[in-house]
């Protein structure tokens, strides 16, 4: 049976107030496990393109090629637990109305022009979507898609330099940093929605949610390599700080 829409917290009454809040420690052990999760995969494939940047500026292209397309594969490691993360958030808002605090997406936190469109179209949806559960599900459903669609675009362009098949290498590069950010910021964004959502959430639906945002989604299909054709990024210095 579903249950009513929760109220929100009187202890706060905005996205910051949200994040800035204390969580009791059962909430907070899920927050941390959750988040912490996450972070550590991020970690190992920010790690590894700096690896990459750092073999390339030294001219070791081969070293740089094998270490670009590990962290192809890394970003699915990321890409993965997040999105079960949102996920789980969609389902259990859909079937328990249990709904926070919510901003629209900023496109100035995004470098990539797929996900600065995404988060435009987020931000001009929040004006016209009326109700508090349609801006809050139509927000997860834009970082499932933003997540999905970095994480596919990165292993392409990363396969691509591994092979030695994309036509402007320099731009490719740029592409990769370009990706990491975006998926970073995909990242963040989530885990402020996860703060807001725990502090609205009954204690009683706690273990069920935590069990649902582990559970890893299936496997997408590859990217096709396409012939080697990239979409066009401006020439950028390759660099990476």
């Amino acid at each position: 049976m579903k249950s009513g829409t929760h109220p929100q917290s009187s202890q706060s009454s905005s996205v910051q107030g949200d994040w800035r809040a204390w969580l009791p420690e059962s909430k907070a052990r899920v927050f941390q496990n959750l988040e912490g999760n996450i972070q550590n995969a991020y970690a190992m494939f920010s790690v590894m393109l700096d690896e990459a940047f750092l073999l390339l500026r030294k001219g070791r292209l081969e070293q740089a090629r094998q270490a670009v397309a590990v962290s192809g594969a890394l970003s699915c490691m990321l890409a993965h637990p997040l999105v079960a993360m949102l996920r789980a958030l969609d389902a259990h808002a859909r079937h328990y109305g249990t709904l926070p605090h919510t901003d629209p997406l900023n496109p100035d936190n995004f470098r990539g022009e797929r996900c600065q469109q995404s988060a435009r179209i987020s931000e001009l949806l929040s004006l016209v979507l009326l109700t508090q559960r349609s801006q809050f599900l139509h927000k997860i459903r834009t970082l499932i898609e933003m997540t999905e669609a970095a994480e596919q675009d990165y292993a392409l362009s990363a396969s691509r330099l591994s092979e030695r098949t994309a036509l402007s290498p320099a731009d490719t590069w740029w592409t990769l940093e370009e990706l990491h950010y975006d998926l970073n910021s995909c990242f963040r964004e989530s885990v402020v929605v996860l703060k807001s959502f725990l502090r609205v959430l009954p204690e009683e639906e706690l273990a069920s949610f935590e069990r649902q945002a582990f559970k890893l989604p299936a496997l997408a299909a590859p990217p096709r390599n396409n012939g080697g054709k990239i979409p066009h990024r401006p020439s950028a210095p390759i660099a990476r700080k």
